[in-house]
């Protein structure tokens, strides 16, 4: 009987896995929209003092990103003033849309990646994910490797879709 052998795993291919970059923290938005007078209006007087006496503890080591839906003009000290109140509790507070705060903290993960020690290396990037992936992500990554790699390939090591292959390295 012959040996099994992994083709994979001999093939020297690396796998690299977006969902492991992934920022652990539950997300939630704050809207200014109800804090304002008649969800149009902000008065300086009742913003703060509706701030003031909000329950910011619910937002405990959570991810929050201010925003406000409300087609009116808000002033920006206003979203200052709930950063204040905020940062006690949160564990990151971000003044964007959800798929805008995704995008910061990949990039931030991202940035901490050594693409030098992929030279010469066979890259897959992992297609798919249980968790939520920014295709800017993606597109990070590729820019990142490319000039290091031999080749970039995406999906998985037993079934890959090629993207790039190196003219210098072989």
């Amino acid at each position: 009987m012959s040996e099994i052998v992994n083709k994979v795993a001999a093939s020297g291919i690396v796998s690299i896995d977006l969902e492991e970059y992934y920022t652990e923290g539950e997300r939630v938005e704050f809207d200014i929209k109800a804090f304002l007078f008649k969800e149009l209006i902000l008065k300086e007087k009742e913003f703060r003092e509706v701030i003031k006496t909000y329950n910011w503890a619910q937002f405990k080591g959570k991810i929050v990103n201010i925003v406000c839906t409300a087609d009116a003009i808000v002033p920006t000290w206003a979203f200052m003033l709930v950063v204040i109140e905020l940062e006690p509790y949160a564990q990151r507070v971000f003044c964007a849309n959800r798929s805008e705060v995704e995008l910061v903290l990949f990039r931030e993960k991202l940035s901490h990646i050594q693409p030098e020690v992929y030279k010469g290396a066979r890259v897959v990037i992992k297609g798919c994910s249980n968790k939520p992936v920014p295709l800017n992500a993606f597109v990070e990554l590729t820019a990142l490797l490319k000039p290091f790699a031999k080749s970039i390939m995406y999906g998985e090591p037993c079934s890959t879709v090629p993207l790039y292959k190196s003219k210098n390295q072989g």
